[in-house]
């Protein structure tokens, strides 16, 4: 996979330190490190958020430590204030940081091209084409460091992150690193005062000047084919499809096509040389025109007449692929778009299959939590509630029929949005977050509603683990990313801290559940700070844990002679263990699926749901 690349390659260049926040699609590069952590004698380590990843991870290159930190792309807006600065100051061994971007938006509230920070922050931009490229291009990223003492940003994106592809191993693993450093005390370097800062900028900008003059060579500038009168200029990924569009129409011998692998700052001599043979050129590349700017600048700098072609042909939007690249070189060619291969379509199936939305797991602590809230809130008189929302699994609560998450917009977002409308509504406002986050992003939120006397209640939904992005540890698990044992830290005892009057429920035991947090909405609606954690172990880690065991879950059936096909158990869950056969207008369900949580006989109002198979003696542990 091309993240297993990356770590592989970020290994045999010999680095010692690694720290990332988890997030999609990055999240492989550190679960690999930590894999191998103890054997290669390296720390990893899954940071409480991006900017602490960042800060840890720059902290190690500034002591002379050579260090890595993965984040996907909007974590790197969580992080950039210490990034800005860091190029100021540089590094004193070699310092990557990974920038996993989302073209097409598969698990992202956006698709930002953070190319831009490279060219905001004065840092370097270094583009993979495949994870082979990716393989050896960490690898050149951390010379590249280290010849100028600079960050450097390595941005891949889903494609390149999630792709597999043979590679043929270069270097031992098992090299001779440097892991013990040493701080030298500058106070002119480090010290980003006002009158100091001045001075670094001017080192800085020195820098950037010579990465564009001195690097416009293979590994970060390939020219293949030079002194065409048409030229492509593709950077990223967008070279790999160039190549296979070209190579299908048989056109690679009429085109000079320019690799660019450092997309910024771009190397301004070789790509000043094609345009001064090209009459007109197209830039490839995804998502914003980051390149094609820089070459229309310097065109226009040079007087040089060439047409540049970019975002007037590529979409500026989403991921490219073989059948846009290909249309955009149709058009580029003035010709008619007409495909050379044959396409597949669509897969027709008898009967169509429906479209299917993504949906809490069977058993997910979250459902029982999102059922507890709402009808906690009638109990307690507790009228129109908002809830806004955050990144994770349970933003998926905005579907019916729980409507427990109406904002999601970045991480800590649930809390911080839930602050700024309880000053302005009427309406209850409750924020919901999950423990990674809350870890991540919403102790300082949670603070600032004590602090400024909001009104919010605060709801932390507390399954153990980062779930969403592949089950990370957190300061809530009691672990390490290696797996080594670590301190809990509990999040009631920090809301307790700051001044939040603190339910702990198991939506699991629903009657109790009900009980305390209707009496913490009676608390709330008297005007004092309230807070819930809902704790109960992410259903996906129980099964895996029970397979592993020999442990049985319970299962639940339905009694056709009670049920009266109400859909009580199908219009308040959703839950993907409960159908309703085409044969059938009643609904049952699916054992295999079902994992004994029992909500759904807790809501059935004709006691037509029970169980029937009993689990293993003890099994309630699996789920603790």
């Amino acid at each position: 996979m091309g993240n297993e690349a990356i770590a592989r390659g970020a290994i045999e260049a010999g680095i010692c330190f690694a720290s990332a926040y988890p997030g999609t699609p990055s999240t492989e590069i550190v679960e690999a490190l930590a894999d191998v952590a103890g054997k290669v004698g390296i720390h990893v380590e899954w940071s409480t958020n991006e900017k602490v990843a960042f800060e840890a991870a720059y902290a190690s290159a500034i002591a002379g430590v050579k260090s890595l930190t993965a984040m996907k792309h909007v974590g790197v807006n969580v992080a950039a204030d210490i990034l800005m600065s860091s190029a100021y100051s540089g590094v004193n061994a070699g310092f990557v940081l990974v920038s996993a971007d989302d073209p097409g938006q598969h698990s992202s509230q956006n698709e930002q091209d953070n190319r831009w920070y490279g060219l905001l922050a004065h840092i370097p931009v270094v583009e993979p084409s495949s994870p082979l490229d990716a393989y050896k291009l960490i690898k050149e990223a951390f010379k590249l460091s280290e010849k100028y003492m600079h960050p450097v940003i390595f941005r891949s994106t889903t494609r390149i992150s999630h792709t597999r592809q043979s590679i043929e191993l270069e270097l031992d693993p098992f090299v001779e690193r440097k892991c013990v450093g040493e701080f030298e005390r500058n106070i002119e370097r480090w010290v980003l005062v006002p009158a100091h800062g001045r001075k670094q900028k001017q080192r800085m900008m020195s820098i950037w000047r010579q990465i564009r003059e001195e690097e416009g060579s293979p590994p970060f500038i390939t020219v293949i084919n030079p002194g065409m009168k048409k030229a492509i200029v593709a950077s990223g990924i967008a070279y790999a499809y160039v190549d296979e569009v070209l190579d299908t129409i048989n056109k690679k011998n009429e085109y000079t096509v320019v690799k660019v692998n450092l997309s910024v700052p771009l190397p301004l001599k070789p790509i000043k040389e094609v345009i001064e043979e090209a009459e007109k050129l197209v830039v490839v590349e995804e998502l914003d025109p980051v390149v094609e700017m820089q070459i229309r600048s310097l065109a226009q700098e040079h007087g040089i007449a060439v047409r540049v072609h970019g975002k007037d042909l590529v979409p500026v939007n989403g991921e490219l692929s073989l059948e846009i690249v290909y249309e955009v070189l149709a058009r580029f060619e003035g010709r008619e778009i007409a495909k050379p291969w044959k396409s597949i379509g669509r897969i027709k199936t008898n009967p169509e299959v429906p479209p299917r939305p993504p949906v809490m797991c069977a058993g997910c602590p979250h459902r029982s939590t999102f059922y507890i809230l709402k009808v906690s809130a009638n109990k307690a008189g507790l009228k129109n509630p908002i809830f806004t929302g955050d990144i994770g699994c349970y933003t998926l609560g905005y579907q019916k029929p729980f409507e427990t998450q109406m904002t999601s917009f970045e991480m800590g977002g649930g809390v911080g949005i839930a602050y700024g409308l309880s000053k302005v509504v009427k309406e209850p406002v409750i924020g919901i977050v999950g423990d990674s986050t809350f870890y991540h992003a919403c102790i300082p939120q949670s603070i600032n509603i004590i602090y400024n006397m909001g009104k919010a209640l605060v709801v932390v939904l507390d399954n153990y683990y980062t779930a969403m992005t592949g089950h990370q540890p957190h300061p809530g698990s009691g672990m390490l990313a290696t797996g080594e044992k670590a301190p809990r830290i509990p999040a009631e005892r920090i809301l307790e801290a700051i001044g939040f009057k603190t339910y702990v429920i198991n939506p699991m035991n629903i009657e109790e559940s009900i009980e305390k947090v209707t009496n913490a909405y009676i608390e709330f609606k008297k005007g004092k700070p309230v807070a819930i954690v809902s704790r109960l172990k992410c259903a996906l880690q129980v099964l895996r844990y029970a397979r592993r065991s020999g442990i049985v879950l319970p299962a639940y059936g339905i009694e056709e002679n009670k049920c009266t096909a109400c859909m009580a158990c199908i219009n308040l869950l959703a839950c993907p263990a409960i159908v309703v056969p085409s044969s059938s207008k009643k609904p049952e369900i699916l054992e295999d699926i079902c994992v004994g949580c029992g909500l759904c006989a807790y809501v059935c109002p004709f006691d037509a749901i029970v169980l029937k198979r009993e689990g293993s003696p003890g099994w309630i542990k699996a789920w603790l």
